[in-house]
């Protein structure tokens, strides 16, 4: 078994939360707590240069200096830390189990999500599973995904789409690259991507094949049109 520790981050506005964390874990022989944030935006300096294994990311934090796009909440701050760390395993660790921050913040990287009132000794294993890719889900949060996937999926529609959104998703269908896209559609390739990104959420799909093939069995692209 490799002796090499798993180094994390905290990522939480209070700082007696922060202490608390850091005091346990680092009781723990095999797990590093190398930094620690209270808001979103020291978070992806801090990750930035530590490049840490796993992040512990509280979802609701007050951002000091909001930028140009608006504040960075817990779900513009996991966004963020998966852009900038990519081996960075999130676990979220909040009280919240609302719909509306359990699917975002699942969508913006998060591999694991628990809620605050989790033993020590769960929240450890947890962290030790995030640094093996597997995800660690809170029973409540675990339901309310199942049924996302079981039944709010099947609900998603090209309704929900923009009008740009489908004309970006017809020409996924027909197999092209996003600059392709940019180029046909005259955008930055940059706002290609945003736009495939919404599209993935908004339909529930994992990736761009999958958007292509939906695409077609919706007959939004007649069959012999869809890229080889």
């Amino acid at each position: 078994m490799s002796s090499e520790k798993t180094s994390l981050i905290i990522v939480d506005d209070h700082a007696v939360v922060r202490e608390g964390l850091r005091t346990y874990l680092g009781t723990e022989p095999d797990l590093e707590v190398v930094g620690e944030a209270s808001n979103g935006r020291e978070a992806v300096k801090l990750a930035e240069h530590t490049v840490p294994d796993v992040a512990l990311v509280d979802l609701v934090m007050p951002d000091p200096t909001p930028g140009p796009t608006g504040p960075m909440d817990g779900i513009a701050t996991i966004r963020e830390l998966k852009k900038i760390s990519p081996h960075t395993q999130v676990i979220v660790l909040t009280s919240y189990t609302e719909d509306e921050k359990i699917f975002p913040a699942v969508r913006a990287g998060a591999l694991s999500y628990l809620l605050k009132d989790v033993s020590a000794e769960q929240l450890s294993n947890a962290i030790r599973a995030a640094a093996r890719g597997e995800a660690t889900l809170h029973p409540q949060v675990a339901a309310r995904l199942m049924s996302e996937v079981g039944g709010k999926k099947r609900e998603s529609s090209v309704d929900e789409l923009t009008d740009r959104e489908m004309e970006v998703l017809t020409l996924i269908a027909r197999g092209m690259s996003n600059r392709e896209i940019a180029e046909a559609l005259v955008i930055a390739e940059k706002t290609v991507k945003s736009h495939v990104s919404n599209i993935l959420s908004k339909l529930h799909l994992a990736d761009r094949t999958q958007a292509a093939i939906y695409a077609l069995r919706q007959h939004i692209v007649p069959l012999d049109e869809g890229g080889s």
